[in-house]
C-alpha cells in the first residue's frame, strides 16, 4: 500500500514539474529539448509505477 502512495506523489510531482516546463518560452534550445524527453520518461516511469502498485493491491486482495 505505501508503494502505491509512493508511485502516486512521483507521478504528481512530475506533472507539476510538466507543468512548469510548459509555461517556459516557445523558444527551445537543444538543452530544453533533452529536458522534456527526460520529464516524459520519468513521468511514463511513475505512471508504470503506480499501475504495478494496483495490480501488486489488486493481487493482494484476491
Amino acid at each position: 500500500m505505501y508503494k502505491g502512495f509512493k508511485a502516486i506523489g512521483v507521478a504528481i510531482f512530475l506533472a507539476f514539474l510538466a507543468v512548469g516546463l510548459a509555461a517556459c518560452g516557445d523558444d527551445q534550445g537543444p538543452a530544453e529539448e533533452a529536458g522534456e524527453s527526460i520529464d516524459e520518461t520519468m513521468e511514463d516511469a511513475g505512471e508504470e509505477m503506480e499501475e504495478a502498485g494496483e495490480e501488486i493491491e489488486d493481487a493482494a486482495q484476491d
